[in-house]
């Protein structure tokens, strides 16, 4: 009987703390974003922010965009010889990559890079006692640290995706019809016929969704790290793994929505 109780007991304790993480999870978004918009502003913070998540990521996401749509040029085109329809490949590429894959795999590199150095250097900060240091100088942590890198997220996020959409149709067209053959009028005649305002729309809807997602996660594992030797690479470890399955599972519930 003391057993049933004791591990009733514990069930109930963890209940208890996942609810109080979970709502300390949402304030802190809240928060942060209730601060964009209560002055004193920080544009230079911002524009540093945007700097660094989006304008030194753009080489990256030039990289990983023009592979990303060579690869699909050439296994759309080799699909799509089988039903003899290679004059629907650019239709295919833009589709995908303006759909799915250009602002999944902009956010997952962003979160990769700006994200997990974002949590290191908000880590290190707590663990220095550095943002203690700010409220003791009656300056708000939060909104000198956090709003900030919020704003450039939400700025930077679909920027990048945008560039990673162009980059790839490109790459797809250089693969598919330049090097396989494909029709290069129907490449470009099928992306102009088949994709409309809302296909757009959805992939900036979730690159803006997912910057939200990936700059919160990043700020709230760096900013509550603990103070230990392990709390930096934790909370950067964190960071990434749990921004990139979000960034998943909102990608799975937003196609659901908006498809």
């Amino acid at each position: 009987m003391n057993f049933v109780v004791a591990s009733i007991a514990r069930l109930g304790a963890l209940i208890i703390d996942g609810v109080v993480i979970l709502g300390n999870f949402f304030i802190f978004l809240f928060t942060a974003l209730f601060y964009i918009v209560v002055p004193p502003f920080k544009p230079r913070l911002a524009i540093r922010q945007i700097r660094i998540i989006g304008a030194e990521s753009t080489f990256l996401i030039l990289l990983i965009g023009t592979f990303t749509g060579m690869v699909l040029g050439l296994q759309g085109y080799n699909t799509l010889r089988r039903f003899e329809s290679e004059g629907a490949l650019g239709t295919v590429v833009a589709l995908t990559l303006v759909r799915e894959l250009g602002p999944v795999l902009t956010a997952l590199m962003i979160a990769a890079r700006a994200g997990s150095a974002m949590a290191a250097e908000l880590g290190s900060m707590q663990a220095t006692e550095q943002i203690d240091a700010l409220t003791v100088m009656a300056i708000n942590p939060i909104q000198y640290l956090v709003s900030p890198r919020v704003i450039a997220g939400l700025i930077s996020f679909p920027l990048l995706t945008a560039i990673f959409d162009v980059i790839g149709i490109l790459g797809g067209y250089v693969i598919g019809v330049d090097l396989m053959g494909a029709p290069g009028s129907s490449y470009l005649n099928g992306i102009a016929q088949n994709m409309d305002a809302h296909d757009i729309a959805t992939g900036i809807y979730k690159a803006l969704v997912f910057g939200l997602v990936v700059m919160w996660v990043c700020c709230y594992k760096g900013y509550h790290a603990e103070r230990m030797a392990t709390g930096v690479s934790r909370a950067t470890t964190e960071a990434v793994v749990m921004s990139s399955v979000l960034v998943l599972v909102w990608d799975y519930f937003m196609t659901s929505i908006l498809l």
